[in-house]
């Protein structure tokens, strides 16, 4: 089961998280892997083709929250990767999970790696912003300042963990200071040119 008891399991266990996280435990791995690592918003995105020049690898689950990543570690170091990207935290404050409890999975994702791939280079993203004006996924919105104040401590403990942190928050805001309906068409997930912006702020890091 991995790290957690059984009665924890209903937290982020479901048909297509584990349908998913089976998948990445039966493929192979490879040296130099690059992976980035989340829920939805990572898992949305065909990684490989718009890096399709490195070893890049999708390893997001839709609906996943720090928990179920937590908990799936050992897949993640098994290929010691070269890098790992990781975004995840909205389903978290979607669920009322306290921001002190998400920052502490944060710290142990971050203590797995290092204990167990040391060299592999670990890369914090910000939490994006939600837009509010679209009433899809209403438990996720109205965390704005909630989402602003958690990115400001995974600034604080990337800094403390000796790694980067790369703040994506600010580049999908509109005037308005919502996700932009250029990068959403639901007000949380991304459309192609959101992908192809993250695409453009990361690359420097994956190259």
């Amino acid at each position: 089961m991995g790290l957690f008891a059984q009665e924890n399991k209903q937290i982020f266990h479901n048909y297509f998280y584990d349908q998913r996280r089976s998948f990445f435990e039966s493929m192979p791995t490879d040296k130099n892997e690059i992976i980035l690592l989340g829920d939805s918003i990572t898992n949305c995105a065909n990684w490989e083709e718009i890096f399709p020049d490195k070893k890049v690898k999708n390893r997001g689950i839709s609906g996943d929250i720090t928990l179920g990543v937590l908990d799936r570690m050992d897949e993640i170091v098994r290929s010691k990767p070269k890098k790992v990207f990781i975004l995840i935290g909205i389903n978290d404050i979607a669920q009322k999970i306290s921001p002190e409890k998400i920052l502490e999975n944060y710290q142990n994702i971050i203590l797995k790696l290092k204990n167990d791939s040391p060299r592999t280079r670990v890369y914090i993203q910000s939490i994006l912003p939600t837009n509010d004006e679209f009433d899809t996924f209403k438990n996720h919105q109205g965390k704005m300042q909630m989402i602003k104040e958690i990115n400001i401590e995974l600034e604080k403990l990337a800094k403390e963990n000796k790694v980067e942190f790369i703040n994506l928050f600010q580049y999908f805001l509109d005037q308005n200071g919502k996700l932009s309906k250029s990068y959403t068409n639901d007000g949380l997930h991304l459309l192609g040119p959101g992908y192809l912006l993250w695409a453009s702020i990361i690359k420097k890091y994956i190259e």
